[in-house]
């Protein structure tokens, strides 16, 4: 009897199958999943899923498996899976087509974002399903690709309400990154009675009582063993006391290379060719072999001997068998077999496993086999496959003959490794790098490479500093852009005071004026004014660098990509605001790039919180989120702890405010402050809101950097404390913010603030002026907060009547936004005027869940189901299961009617 056929017998006792079952049947009716199937070589993994393959009715089976020599191959194993429903891709929106076309290398080569890649297969195998439910098999995942694998993940991730099934098989040394969360089927060895009735079937006579007690206890119920014991061992796989100290795996590769080792030369010769090619196709076999001066058809003594099987294409009977042979040849064997691949390989066609072939087949170095693997790299990194470009480059610098370029080599290795979210092992790359000979340009280089790795792996105040001082070190003509990175590190995780404007005084002193000026150089001076410079010599340059970049090609750093709309957001231009931040949400979703678009969507949520349009907000910070977890990245939380301040959440507030610093993230403390003292405000908790207003002040005083919206949130809390003098600064800061950039924004903070500490000798009017200055923006909120101030002084004034129009308005405009403790004030000011507020009614929408807003806010706008799954990483079908619910929770049944409900 074959491997296969006997285990499947005994497979069917097992109880694992009942998991397969489950996931199978919620699968047919568009509730999938994924599930590991984990174990020991041999242990019947591929017969278990081959079992219930077998038995599936109307699905379309897709089957890939990992091989040990493909794992740096760039999406190998995916296009193994792939490649039988390819032509649905045709079906997919533009953007995910070409990026399946890039990395399967039917397109232009676009450098397409990984998660680009994870949602185009997706919505690939969602296209599959359409015409029936999927079954997605990957084998021996320990050794799939890293590309492969974080878009497999992905999709087994966002399948729930798909007809689609993902099963990996996977062997128990550590679970591949990615899979450890999903449901686990540990497969262990048979018992005994199970055993002994293998045996039984296999020899069709059992063997003698002590030949079968041997094999057992050898075997530890692995099934592939106790075939193999029993079939070719002598006696029945009892080759001695040593083994017993071996392990399964090892006894099991040992009896296969002494199989292997019974053929004739010839023949060993043409497996451990075949062992060398992962492909297994039989035409490159020929020719290679013929350039050996090998017949091909002696692989079919190896065929006979159970070690492989032809076909169209060659495969192994087990991975074991493939690892096994090759390890048994000598290096120099090895390296001629693959020599004969690399030869065999039509450039034309596979250029990048020609060159693995290559680099495996020389002993010394070799410029021209290393340039060979460096243009692979370089064609690796155009599709978007980091991971595989950093091996291509990393095998590269190995074989580089020269030290100083195999140096530079291995530093692009390690750049790679970082851009592949392997900090780790970029530093150990680095680590070789910096033992070669480098000039003193590229030693500065590498240690700001080892300051970006360290910030990388923790966001902690050192790793901040480390990565100022190595830009310090920098050539002045290479520092520009890369103080821009610094400057927004130091931004947000500026837990030294002073270090700002120490960075700043260097960049003065070592970056030169160029000519022309670039939009980046305007930004750098703009920043490095703010931080240095009183508000009315910072301002100037701050609007130019605004103007410039407003007219310049969006940014995909995400660097600029902040600092700019955070200059904007600080000289309080509300309608550049929005124009910046929209811009560059949809650059970012235009592009692709998915890296920058979290922090776009985050600074599109603060202006959408100016404005007033809280949920608005939420559903920006909702996409942010949804990003960050298809990334698997740490989240910044600076705007949500703005929206929550403003919403009055002293408990979500608190539950924000403990995570910062932790689980590398940085502490943020200029966002931090500012939204504290705007929560405390809405709250009436003056102190409080003071407390973090002054701690803002004096950290912007000592040189870290503050948001500038602060200083009005200090002059109320000063005012409300009845400790004006402490709101010096601050009426500085808003005069002459308001003096030298006179927008209706800019004048009505300052106006309010005189107003608020009665410096002037008509209030009324200060008040007045303020609320009609706020009626010219768009910032609703601040012009709620303004009549909701004012009311306050008229009701202290006595003047009811009057106070009572200007605390309705208000306490209307913040109920309905969401502002809940400003209108929460406001209710109160009503009450102590003899008037009631009027109850807001339920919103119907507080039924939905968060996703389920999100959703249902982006189709009222207009968005089909499948331009929503864009947006937030999953599949049509999967928000088509949301809108149901919205549907059902708020009694519509159609878009229209959604469309025309207030989200």
């Amino acid at each position: 009897m074959t491997r296969r056929t006997i285990p499947v017998q005994l497979v069917a006792r097992h109880a694992e199958r009942r998991a397969f079952d489950r996931l199978i049947t919620s699968a047919a009716v568009g509730r999938g999943g994924a599930v590991v199937v984990a174990g020991e070589a041999g242990i019947g993994k591929s017969a278990l899923i081959d079992a219930v393959v077998e038995d599936l009715d109307g699905f379309e089976v897709l089957r890939a498996a990992g091989t040990e020599f493909e794992r740096d191959l760039l999406y190998a194993t995916l296009h193994q899976l792939c490649a039988p429903v390819l032509d649905h891709r045709h079906r997919l929106p533009a953007v995910q087509r070409k990026a399946l076309e890039a990395v399967f290398g039917l397109g232009a080569q676009t450098s397409p974002d990984p998660l680009t890649v994870g949602l185009a297969v997706l919505g690939l195998l969602h296209e599959a399903a359409q015409d029936g439910p999927v079954c997605c098999v990957v084998d021996d995942a320990q050794w799939i690709d890293d590309a492969s694998r974080r878009a497999l993940v992905f999709v087994a991730r966002r399948v729930s309400a798909e007809r689609i099934a993902m099963v990996f098989a996977a062997r128990d040394v550590g679970s591949p990154s990615g899979l450890a969360e999903f449901p686990r089927v540990p497969l262990v060895g048979l018992d005994d009675e199970d055993a002994r009735a293998l045996l039984r079937a296999a020899t069709h006579v059992g063997p003698d009582a002590e030949a079968a007690d041997r094999i057992l206890a050898e075997a530890h119920g692995n099934p592939l063993a106790l075939l193999e014991f029993a079939h070719h061992a002598e006696p029945f796989g009892v080759p001695g006391p040593r083994r017993f100290r071996a392990s399964v795996v090892d006894k099991l590769e040992e009896q296969f290379v002494h199989r292997f080792e019974r053929l004739p030369d010839a023949a060993r010769s043409l497996v451990v060719l075949a062992a060398a090619d992962p492909v297994g196709d039989l035409d490159l076999l020929r020719r290679a072999a013929r350039l050996l001066g090998l017949d091909a058809a002696g692989l079919t003594l190896a065929e006979n001997a159970g070690l492989l099987a032809l076909g169209p294409r060659l495969r192994f009977r087990h991975p074991l068998v493939r690892s096994a042979v090759y390890a048994s040849a000598t290096p120099k064997k090895r390296r001629s077999m693959h020599g004969a691949l690399a030869e065999a390989t039509d450039p034309a066609t596979d250029l990048d496993r020609r060159a693995w072939h290559r680099a495996h087949a020389v002993v010394e170095a070799d410029e021209n086999v290393a340039a060979e693997l460096e243009r692979s790299a370089d064609r690796a990194r155009l599709r978007g496959g980091f991971a595989a470009a950093a091996a291509f480059m990393e095998r590269a610098g190995r074989l580089t003959p020269a030290p100083g370029r195999q140096a530079e080599r291995l530093f692009v290795a390690a750049q790679l490794r970082l851009q592949a979210g392997a900090p780790d092992a970029a530093r150990a790359l680095l680590t070789r790098a910096e033992r070669r000979p480098m000039d003193d340009t590229c030693r500065a280089r590498a240690r700001l490479l080892r300051a970006r790795i360290g910030y990388q792996l923790s966001h902690g105040p050192q790793a901040t500093a480390g990565l100022v001082d190595a830009v310090t070190e920098l050539a002045p003509e290479q520092a520009g852009e890369t103080y821009l990175e610094a400057f927004a590190s130091v931004m947000y995780n500026d837990n030294h005071p002073g270090l700002l404007q120490e960075l700043g005084a260097r960049i003065r002193e070592r970056v030169p004026r160029r000519e022309p000026v670039r939009p980046t150089d305007l930004l750098l001076d703009a920043l490095l004014d703010q931080s240095m410079l009183p508000v009315e010599r910072a301002v100037p340059t701050m609007r130019d660098a605004v103007a410039a970049c407003r007219t310049a090609a969006p940014s995909s750093e995400p660097w600029r990509m902040n600092l700019l709309c955070q200059v904007v957001i600080d000289l309080r231009d509300d309608e550049v605001m929005e124009e910046v931040a929209d811009r560059q949400v949809d650059a970012a979703r235009r592009q692709g790039a998915l890296a920058s678009l979290p922090q776009a969507l985050r600074y599109q949520a603060v202006a959408r919180v100016s404005a007033g349009r809280f949920d608005e907000a939420a559903a920006c910070l909702g996409e942010a989120r949804a990003v960050d977890e298809a990334a698997g990245t740490v989240p910044l939380l600076g705007p949500e702890l703005v929206l929550t301040g403003f919403r009055g959440d002293g408990e979500r507030f608190a539950e924000l405010r403990d995570l910062l610093g932790r689980d590398g993230r940085p502490f943020e403390a200029a966002g931090e402050h500012y939204a504290r003292a705007v929560l405390h405000n809405g709250l009436g908790n003056y102190e409080a809101a003071l407390d973090a207003a002054l701690t803002a002040q004096r950290r912007h005083q000592a040189g870290s950097y503050s948001i500038w919206a602060v200083y009005s949130e200090l002059v109320e809390a000063a005012a409300r404390t009845g400790r004006g003098e402490e709101a010096a600064v601050a009426m500085r800061h808003l005069e002459a913010l308001a003096r030298t950039h006179p927008v209706p924004w800019a004048v009505a903070e300052w106006l309010q603030a005189q107003a608020l500490l009665e410096q002037g000798d008509d209030c009324e009017a200060l008040y007045r002026r303020a609320v009609d200055h706020f009626s010219r923006t768009r910032i609703r909120v601040l012009h709620a907060r303004a009549r909701l101030t004012y009311g306050e002084w008229l009701r202290r004034a006595n003047r009811r009547s009057e106070a009572r129009e200007e605390l309705r308005a208000a306490h209307d405009t913040l109920s309905r936004i969401g502002a809940r403790a400003f209108a929460d004030r406001a209710a109160r000011e009503l009450r102590a005027t003899g008037e009631q507020p009027r109850r807001p009614g339920e919103d119907p929408l507080d039924r939905l869940t968060a996703q389920e807003r999100l959703i249902a806010g982006k189709v009222a706008a207009g968005a089909t189901s499948r331009e929503v799954g864009g947006m937030l990483f999953l599949s049509p079908r999967t928000v088509d299961a949301h809108l149901r619910n919205v549907y059902r929770k708020l009694g519509i049944s159609s878009r229209r009617q959604l469309r025309e409900m207030p989200l």
